[in-house]
């Protein structure tokens, strides 16, 4: 049995067995069958400090996950498919038939963006294809880029694409959005925002790298090509927390809903949360890295109080 286990090696589990291993909880980490979460998807990290020449989003997360084992962590590449947190020790099975048991737990298994399942889009992942404007954008400084989606999401990263890029279609499969007035206002009147209603995509072009969109209309099913170098996602994400449903409080989208806001305390005691499986709002590498602080540093007095 373990005192802590930690599941997800995003940013979030990584800091939070950071700061555990240097309690010296020896917490295992559940790292999953993606190591490193979304990042590892991501190609340039611009905005993580500490590196002023950026990095490489699959080179952050090998240099934390050595960071945790240099203070004793030990990694598991599996993943938890039950849970019972209706006691102490909390008692999971994993994807491959382990059994485990833990005196607290740090839930940090992330949020998986949308994609509409292309091939190609799905290959062009880091190079082109982004669900993160606020991470990616930059990137697209004088270009010309493509967003779907037609929720509050889809509008906002829109509307900050156009700092960086020098137009943005933004592609809806319906002749209305969902979003909120204000939200859909301030795309619409944006003139480098031009929408495309009643349009999906139907294919990504390029070999390398995003080079063109077949679109098609929805009511007469024509396709058309659209020039663009990136295409933005924005039809939402699923927290991964399926194991944990009728146990934890969770809002109506899945995601962790926390016993008391700016912690990482969940409605079980010595269950606690760290980020994007509970957070809708930011949703980067570094609010998730200081989640992975706080939850680890609840947990150890957690324990600390238990023993």
């Amino acid at each position: 049995m373990s005192r802590v286990v930690v599941l997800g090696s995003g940013p979030a589990g990584l800091t939070a067995a950071l700061y555990l291993s240097r309690a010296n909880l020896a917490p295992v980490v559940y790292e999953g069958f993606q190591p490193g979460g979304q990042l590892t998807t991501t190609t340039d990290v611009d905005n993580f400090p500490g590196f002023p020449e950026g990095i490489m989003g699959p080179e952050l997360m090998e240099r934390m996950k050595g960071q945790c084992e240099r203070f004793g962590a030990k990694f598991e590449m599996d993943e938890i498919v039950t849970a019972d947190l209706s006691s102490r020790p909390f008692k999971m099975t994993t994807s491959l038939g382990a059994e485990i048991e833990a005196d607290a737990l740090v839930i940090a298994t992330g949020a998986t963006a949308r994609y509409l399942g292309l091939e190609n889009e799905l290959r062009l992942r880091g190079h082109g294809v982004s669900a993160c404007a606020t991470c990616d954008g930059f990137f697209f400084q004088g270009q010309d880029v493509a967003v779907v989606g037609g929720g509050d999401s889809a509008m906002e990263e829109a509307t900050f694409l156009t700092k960086f890029a020098r137009k943005v279609y933004l592609i809806h499969r319906r002749d209305s959005f969902r979003a909120s007035k204000i939200m859909q206002d301030r795309a619409l009147n944006n003139e480098r925002i031009e929408v495309l209603w009643n349009t999906t995509v139907a294919d990504v072009k390029g070999a390398d790298a995003v080079e063109g969109l077949v679109l098609q209309d929805t009511v007469t099913g024509e396709t058309s090509e659209l020039d663009v170098t990136g295409l933005f996602l924005a039809i939402g994400h699923i927290p991964n927390t399926a194991p944990f449903k009728g146990q934890l409080d969770l809002d109506g989208e899945g995601y962790i809903s926390l016993k008391v806001p700016g912690t990482s305390l969940t409605n079980i005691e010595g269950v606690f949360s760290a980020g994007d499986v509970h957070d809708t709002n930011y949703r980067q590498a570094i609010t998730a890295a200081g989640s992975g602080c706080k939850a680890a540093m609840d947990a150890e007095r957690f324990l600390e109080g238990h023993e």
